[in-house]
């Protein structure tokens, strides 16, 4: 198996643990009432869980094109150093964004999200024309 694909499942791992760690900011603000019950009416959360649910909604949406560019370097058969680097890159932004976004780094997180973006297009773009 190429890095690429080993790194992209570790990012579907990365995704699991956020979604488990939101979940249980999100339960502790809200309380178990709430989400055991019918969720009728909306709640919203506020602060760090907050934070924590949108770093994982951000990962939910960058995931899907990271995963395309994975596809296009394992499937082309364009994987080779630089793209095992980016893929690397990408899982490293990912994780560091996560305290990141949670403790409100400014201007950190920005910079973070778009060194992970930005290895994620070198990667689309190796994919397609490598």
């Amino acid at each position: 198996m190429i890095v690429e694909l080993q790194v992209l499942g570790l990012a579907a791992l990365l995704w699991v643990v956020q979604l488990g760690v939101a979940a249980v900011a999100g339960n502790l603000q809200i309380g178990p009432a709430y989400m055991l019950g019918p969720r009728d009416e909306g709640r919203q959360l506020t602060g760090r869980p907050a934070r924590l649910k949108r770093a994982l909604d951000n990962h939910t949406e960058g995931l899907p094109l990271f995963t395309i560019a994975v596809l296009l370097v394992a499937l082309g058969a364009k994987a080779n150093p630089a793209t095992a680097i980016c893929a690397w890159t990408y899982l490293a932004a990912r994780i560091v964004y996560v305290p990141a976004y949670a403790f409100g780094w400014n201007p950190w997180r920005s910079v973070i999200w778009t060194v992970g973006f930005l290895a994620t297009l070198v990667m689309l773009l190796v994919g397609l024309f490598g």
